[in-house]
């Protein structure tokens, strides 16, 4: 005995059935009708939907070849446990993630040598400066951490970024509706109307950068992009001289799901932005499928900024090529109360305001 084919309706998701007294197939719970050459496309679209395939090619960086690393030295964090490199002319007396000592290891030694470098192009001072104006406005701020505050150190660090390229082939289908509502002198009508709606075509992805330091928070490293990759060159181990380089414990394989989670982000973003003139709009399913997936390595400038205030250490961290600067800042608590009982009266005279206007018409 064959199966019969059971249909799902697209507005609701319950089951339908033929309805003999329209010929038609109709859903009990939304009461939509359908006609049977609608369902039968609608169906092989269904069929048609493909999963992601998001591999890459994860051979970034080369090995280092004999006498490269003869002028670069290991230093070792006790207490974070982070490794950083730098030439032997450095002296490191602290650890720029926590600011606890460093110890010499001696000879650097293994990880892989970088693809590219972008180099600094801003110095300690320009750093210094960006601090001082990313304190202004912040009108939460202590005072006395703006005031009184120092800066314990401040260091420029070539961070380990993995930058993954690739063509993504996409498909995606979402169900959208369009309302229409208009009233004569009994009844007021709404009248719904459902689409499926399919997009697809090809994006490009050029470097997409995700950091390969456990020593630096992800959502500060992401904060601090852009960078401008056509200033980028190839590595040479001169340019070290006068900072510190992060060793990568996070390598290309494993920062992958971070690289495709990017590239979902945007893809899906930049589809549904094509998506216009409907009422509502819901993916219900998509694919992207990677092609010519390569990854490379590189080291980025940044200037970190350490600061201690009320035994809490505060880390800064500046784009050591544009200039942005991040971090997060502490909060008067006793201003943040001022300021959070003044917005709830605000609101509160707006809706009172509102409730007047209401009960006035």
């Amino acid at each position: 005995m064959a199966a019969t084919q059971e249909y799902k309706c697209p507005c609701c998701g319950g089951g339908i059935a033929f309805d003999s007294s329209i010929q038609k197939m109709k859903c009990p719970y939304c009461g939509t009708e359908f006609e049977m050459e609608t369902l039968a496309g609608y169906d092989s679209e269904l069929r048609n939907d493909q999963s992601d395939d998001m591999r890459w090619e994860t051979n970034a960086g080369t090995q280092w070849q004999e006498g490269e690393t003869g002028g670069l030295r290991a230093y070792v964090c006790n207490s974070c446990g982070g490794e950083i490199a730098c030439d032997e002319n450095t002296a490191a007396t602290s650890c720029p993630f926590c600011g606890s000592p460093v110890v010499l290891t001696g000879q650097f030694s293994g990880a892989l040598k970088p693809d590219y470098v972008i180099p600094f192009q801003l110095d300690k001072k320009d750093a210094k400066e960006a601090l001082i104006k990313h304190y202004e406005g912040k009108r939460l701020l202590p005072k006395v951490f703006k005031n009184q505050n120092h800066i314990d150190e401040v260091k420029g660090v070539y961070v380990p970024f993995w930058l993954f390229d690739a063509e993504a082939d996409v498909n995606m289908r979402y169900r959208a509706t369009r309302v229409r509502a208009w009233s004569d002198s009994r009844y007021d009508y709404t009248e719904t109307s459902f689409y499926a709606v399919r997009r697809g075509g090809t994006i490009g992805f050029e470097r997409v950068p995700v950091d390969g330091s456990t020593k630096m928070p992800d959502d500060l490293m992401e904060s601090v992009e852009p960078f401008d990759f056509s200033k980028a060159v190839d590595f040479r181990t001169a340019y070290l001289a006068g900072y510190l380089a992060d060793k990568y414990d996070v390598d290309a394989d494993q920062s992958v799901a971070r690289a495709n989670e990017r590239i979902r982000r945007s893809t899906e973003e930049a589809f549904a932005a094509t998506v216009n003139g409907y009422t509502t709009v819901v993916r219900e399913a998509g694919s992207i499928r990677l092609e010519n997936g390569r990854v490379k390595y590189a080291l980025l400038p940044v200037w970190l900024l350490s600061t201690t205030w009320n035994g809490q250490n505060y880390l800064f961290a500046m784009n050591g090529q544009t200039g942005k600067m991040v971090g997060n800042l502490p909060v008067d608590k006793a201003a943040y109360t001022k300021w959070l009982f003044g917005l709830t009266g605000i609101i509160g005279a707006i809706l009172f305001a509102g409730s007047y206007l209401l009960w006035l018409l």
